[in-house]
């Protein structure tokens, strides 16, 4: 699938989104080093080795480019960015049972906010899957001619 570009000075804010998670029991915030074990098996388990690789990378980098979304003591979801390459989005998944509740949204949202804070001004989302979603929630759209892009060639 095509990659997507999005305007990184035109995201919808953040603080709603963070406020929507919080009135849910939901707390949106950066991995930390110590749990890096734990929210790597969580991805594992969840989403497989190729995005434990990625997520891997994220945790490594300073500051840290995984975030994750807690309820009570669980993870129930993450999100990452700049892992495959500079101004990356992805991967991101969020646990099978806690989907529709807003979590993905949020977590693409704070993730490509980070992306601005860092200083670029696009960010491209690698290989989307649902491409209807990333164009209603943050206003992306495909790259033409991006596929197979950075992942050419990748060994499986």
């Amino acid at each position: 699938m095509a990659d997507m570009l999005v305007k990184l000075y035109n995201l919808p804010p953040l603080e709603p989104e963070l406020a929507a998670m919080k009135a849910k029991g939901i707390t949106i915030r950066r991995a930390i080093p110590p749990e890096k074990h734990v929210v790597l098996g969580w991805i594992k388990e969840h989403f497989g080795d190729a995005w434990v690789s990625e997520a891997d990378v994220a945790i490594s980098h300073d500051p840290i480019d995984c975030w994750l979304a807690v309820e009570g003591d669980q993870l129930i979801g993450f999100g990452c960015c700049n892992t495959t390459a500079r101004a990356f989005f992805g991967p991101t998944g969020v646990s099978e049972a806690q989907r529709g509740r807003g979590v993905g949204r949020a977590l693409l949202i704070v993730c490509l906010h980070a992306l601005y804070w860092e200083g670029y001004a696009y960010g491209i989302i690698g290989d989307p899957g649902p491409t209807e979603f990333y164009e209603k929630v943050v206003g992306a759209t495909i790259i033409p001619d991006s596929e197979p892009g950075v992942y050419a060639g990748m060994l499986r």
